[in-house]
């Protein structure tokens, strides 16, 4: 991913929001066999506040990828939206797409056993809490001799990023008037309305108006 100074992301705070709010990632690995590219939820590990990640992949992607033997990619896609010229007024302009992405590259470590297990629990409790009745990986009808035999058709992983490329286009380099028209037309009910982009970008600008003034 090119970078622009104008849409660099390095607060480590607003990285762990962005992949926590978007934890579907693509895992991308260059293999002697060419490029090799996966599709898996993600979490950040919750013992460390930096942009450590856990997570897993059903066999045989392991050996696909070469995991832990070479660099892994993790792609993060936050909100993200067409934007047309229409709404610059009567000016010279083009389309453009917003968006959000995180990659983060690193060579992955490889987990125990006992350690993809608590991975395994704390991905499905994640995202089954979100219900008033969440069906939990050790709750019945399962039992340790099915979770056993799910854990071994997978192989779970950490990955510490010793390369960060995160990027912001919010249409930072618009005028506020523009901004402020983009945000409204994105909230709106038309073709291109899009509420999760026009929050992200309200929130971005948001930011920066705050360290204008």
């Amino acid at each position: 991913m090119r970078q622009n100074p104008s849409f660099t992301m390095t607060d480590v705070a607003e990285l762990r929001r962005l992949i926590a709010r978007n934890p579907w990632a693509t895992l991308v690995s260059a293999t002697d066999d060419g490029i090799v590219a996966s599709h898996y939820a993600i979490l950040l590990d919750d013992e460390r506040d930096d942009l450590t990640l856990v997570g897993h992949v059903g066999k045989p992607d392991d050996m696909l990828h070469g995991l832990g033997q070479r660099e892994l990619t993790l792609i993060f896609q936050g909100p993200h939206g067409y934007i047309t010229p229409r709404w610059y007024g009567d000016v010279q302009a083009v389309p453009t797409w917003n968006y959000v992405a995180v990659h983060l590259t690193g060579v992955p470590e490889i987990l125990s056993t006992e350690e993809n297990l608590v991975v395994l629990d704390k991905l499905v409790t994640h995202f089954e809490n979100a219900e008033p009745d969440p069906r939990l990986m050790w709750q019945a009808p399962n039992d340790e001799a099915f979770v056993t035999r799910l854990e071994r058709g997978t192989m779970g992983f950490r990955l510490t990023p010793t390369k960060i490329v995160a990027k912001r286009k919010l249409s930072q380099n618009k005028p506020d008037e523009a901004v402020d028209t983009i945000i409204a037309e994105l909230t709106g009910s038309g073709a291109y309305a899009n509420p999760e982009l026009a929050a992200e970008m309200k929130r971005a600008h948001d930011a920066l108006r705050g360290a204008r003034s």
